[in-house]
């Protein structure tokens, strides 16, 4: 639902002709087929006055609508959207407080399900995603194979040539602690932006508590985790302008970690002892039993230890033996974890249960 204090503004102005330079273009991006998947774009918008213009512009014309939430903008920009862009298909949503990505994301959400959508993209305002790539992100939910689509630009080389050394570095120490903390272990690149939910499964979502911040895109995946959507990735290189993140490196280290290890220990309650009970979980418990006593047997024994006197074989092999066969049941535990990845999508359940209750 949305937040007392949220304004609608609707631009009616008629929208240009399209040149006709571009018409053999955009002949593909014209399918009627595409117009029939009730795709609508929501697009954040925090200090992006200087690329809004060409996100818009860019759009394609099978796009059904597009929500440009503006987040408390101290650009206004949502006055300078309505003042500049004459695309009907626009609607600005105001926010009459910052509420971070996350918290304007699911608002332009909310907004676009009001309206009527089907599918829900969200796209940045700082034009770092190539709108060319909408067609494949959204194939996967059309198809019925995934609730979730994401951008992956981990998956050629060659997609990552735009990208500072910095940011790859970073993108893969955060895509294997969230491949940790999700369960997720298909996918990569958890902080890419550039995503597509099925209707129906964002309704769900919005129901849950999820990081309104910069966790956002990662916090998602945790809580479609927990609903076992189907979550794919979609190959896409990385696009960087003149644009400045407003993100800061060292100030969101500290949280991160410790929202993933939450997540994490969360997911694991939830998933393997309160939702299920299975070989996985015997495994984890066991595991963790004898790697413990191992250890804590050993690190007694090391304390107490004559230092003139070696420790015996008996000792030793009780301290080591359940070691070593408590870290053989957590992989096994682990293997089984990375196998339980969701691999059935549940909008198309999700939705014969909407059927079924309208009639």
């Amino acid at each position: 639902m949305l937040a007392d204090g949220w304004k609608v503004h609707v631009l009616d102005q008629n929208r240009p002709p399209a040149k006709a330079a571009r018409r053999t273009a955009q002949a593909r991006r014209n399918d009627p087929r595409l117009r029939e998947t009730g795709v609508w774009l929501i697009v954040p918008c925090y200090k992006v006055k200087a690329h809004i213009g060409r996100v818009l512009t860019r759009a394609p014309d099978w796009i059904e609508g597009i929500v440009c939430v503006d987040d408390a903008c101290p650009e206004n920009s949502g006055d300078f959207i309505e003042a500049t862009n004459a695309d009907p298909r626009v609607r600005v949503l105001r926010l009459p407080q910052n509420c971070g990505v996350g918290g304007a994301t699911l608002a332009g959400y909310a907004e676009a399900d009001r309206l009527g959508a089907r599918i829900l993209v969200k796209v940045d305002g700082d034009d770092q995603m190539d709108l060319s790539y909408l067609t494949p992100l959204i194939a996967p939910i059309v198809l019925g194979e995934a609730d979730y689509a994401k951008g992956n630009r981990f998956t050629s080389i060659s997609h990552l040539k735009a990208m500072p050394a910095i940011r790859i570095f970073g993108n893969a120490v955060l895509s294997f602690a969230a491949k940790v903390s999700t369960g997720y272990w298909n996918v990569f690149d958890p902080t890419n932006g550039f995503t597509a939910i099925e209707a129906s499964v964002a309704r769900r979502i919005m129901e849950k508590s999820v990081s309104q911040r910069f966790f956002f895109e990662t916090d998602l995946l945790y809580h479609l985790g927990t609903l076992r959507a189907v979550v794919r990735d979609v190959p896409m290189p990385a696009r960087y302008g003149d644009e400045i993140s407003n993100i800061r490196i060292g100030a969101v280290i500290g949280p991160f970690a410790g929202k993933h290890l939450t997540n994490f220990l969360q997911r694991i309650l939830g998933q393997y002892f309160v939702r299920d009970f299975n070989i996985a979980t015997i495994e984890l418990l066991a595991g963790l039993a004898l790697f413990s006593f191992g250890m804590i047997y050993g690190l007694h024994r090391l304390a107490v230890r004559d230092l003139h006197q070696a420790a015996s074989a008996g000792v030793v092999m009780t301290a080591a033996l359940p070691v070593i066969v408590g870290v053989q049941f957590l992989l096994q535990a682990l293997n089984y974890d990375v196998l339980n990845v969701p691999s059935r999508a549940i909008h198309p359940y999700l939705r014969a249960i909407e059927r079924l209750e309208t009639r």
